[in-house]
């Protein structure tokens, strides 16, 4: 039974989508003003792993991610790179793919711009006057939180005792509350602007989210996520204005957030000087250990990212290609060499082990999607492989291929180790390659021209591996 933590009733739920086996999924994605973070890494890729999980499950999952092309940022950014708006955008979302697309993360289903989704945000709005949750003031119009009695329940906030507060401090607003959210925005001098029935404007950040969340997934939704940051005020203000919109339906079932990621122990932020962008820390770390140390924590927790931590998931991946390049190369030897002496039937060890990893696997992720308890699970047939590859015979033949098949499938939905399932051309070219040096180099042992086989193995070393000799046979695996 898969139980998630729902963020609006703070607590662990049994998950149940709107409709059977159809999941209906829209993640927060970012505002394309600059290069995506680290921290922007951490969410997509929390994401796109519990999207992979409830695929393993069964289901199918519609999944939205947006661009918010047009806000404040935007606009400061634009004026700043002497630019157009839509021009800078368009860099980003090219940067925001590039940057990304090492990470393994799944395409969405739906990319959708705010700027391409003017006339939804309108019609929307309009409701929202006409129902009396909105009102317009000089060419700007605003969500009158007072209007909606469950405002504030995503954040646990009371806002008739936040409202109280405020008037006592005889504090004078354009605005009827202080909490009221901006719609639509007037146009301003110099900034981009579209017509609408209260003059030429913008829409508000919040309401380009419940536009594309309808357009695309409907009035109700299964699982809505992002980052911790985001809860308030802009997913509680999604929710005002979406339940406004659709007569109180529940706007979306479980909201699901993302802990922060801390550097070296400390915030991350641009005035600390501590700010990683995608981009940077790929130049300095492979994208396969970006994601491991990513997916190595619960989404719900936060993380530090540090020198040591991405050595330490550097290290725990060797160990994981270390087990697959044995595998995957001893099944061939089996393949190649007929007088290898090798059981084919799996033992009761073994067949219990695999059974006690597949189902653990499946038990941590059934719990609200816990990644580390995973991973741990998959460590325990990774460390059993390890232990034993110094005497490989003692190893059945089917062990060897449901080992692999296993640890491939689970960790898929980890998103890592694409090359091994979709082995790439050149990958298979290293394979031949090296088999066929190792095969020479036998035959030089064979003929006592050991000058001849060291310089083979030298060789082989060069390209990055080193050779294990067992009695039919030699194994090859990465220096680490």
């Amino acid at each position: 039974m898969l139980m998630v933590y729902n963020s609006l009733t703070r607590k662990k739920e049994e998950f149940r989508p709107l409709e059977d086996n159809i999941v209906k999924m829209y993640v927060c994605g970012p505002t394309v003003y600059d290069y995506c973070h680290i921290g922007h890494a951490r969410s997509f890729i929390a994401f796109d792993t519990i999207r992979r999980y409830l695929e393993f499950k069964g289901y199918k999952v519609i999944y939205v991610q947006n661009f918010t092309d047009i806000d404040d940022k935007m606009i400061k950014r634009a004026k700043q790179e002497n630019k157009e708006v839509f021009e800078l955008a368009e860099y980003f979302i090219n940067a925001y793919f590039e940057d990304t697309t090492p990470l393994n993360l799944k395409r969405a289903d739906y990319y959708p711009r705010a700027t391409s989704m003017i006339p939804e945000m309108i019609e929307i709005i309009k409701v929202l006057i006409e129902k009396g949750f909105a009102y317009e003031i000089d060419g700007n119009v605003y969500f009158d939180v007072m209007k909606f009695p469950d405002y504030g329940k995503l954040a646990g906030i009371n806002i008739e005792e936040h409202e109280a507060q405020r008037r006592c401090k005889f504090i004078d607003y354009e605005k009827k509350h202080d909490k009221d959210f901006a719609l639509w925005k007037k146009k301003k001098e110099g900034e981009p602007s579209w017509w609408s029935p209260w003059g030429y404007g913008r829409p508000g950040w919040h309401i380009e989210c419940s536009a594309m969340s309808i357009k695309y997934l409907g009035e109700q939704i299964d699982i809505h996520g992002g980052g911790n940051d985001l809860i308030f005020p802009h997913h509680q203000n999604e929710i005002a204005q979406s339940e406004a919109f659709s007569g109180k339906k529940p706007f979306v079932k479980y909201w699901l957030h993302n802990g922060f990621v801390n550097i070296n122990s400390e915030k991350m932020s641009k005035s600390l000087g501590n700010f990683i962008t995608i981009r940077e820390a790929l130049q300095k770390y492979p994208a396969e250990a970006l994601r491991f140390l990513l997916v190595s924590t619960h989404y719900r927790k936060p993380i530090d990212f540090s020198e040591a931590q991405i050595n330490t998931a550097i290290r725990t991946l060797n160990k994981f290609y270390q087990a697959l390049d044995f595998l995957e190369q001893f099944e061939f030897i089996i393949e190649q060499i007929k007088d290898i002496s090798i059981r084919n039937n799996l033992t009761e060890v073994e067949k219990t082990l695999l059974e006690q990893v597949e189902n653990e696997f499946i038990e941590a992720m059934d719990n609200d999607f816990d990644t580390h308890n995973a991973i741990a699970a998959i460590m325990k047939l990774i460390k059993y492989i390890n232990g034993k590859m110094g005497n490989p015979e003692n190893f059945s033949h089917q062990f060897i291929k449901n080992s692999f098949k296993l640890i491939l499938k689970l960790t898929e939905v980890l998103g890592l180790f694409e090359n091994y399932r979709n082995p790439s051309k050149n990958r298979q070219n290293l394979h031949k390659l090296i088999q066929y040096l190792i095969s020479l180099r036998t035959e030089y042992r064979k003929n006592k021209e050991f000058d001849l086989a060291d310089k083979i193995r030298d060789v082989i070393k060069e390209i990055g591996y080193t050779i294990k000799d067992f009695k039919n046979f030699s194994l090859y695996q990465k220096l680490n």
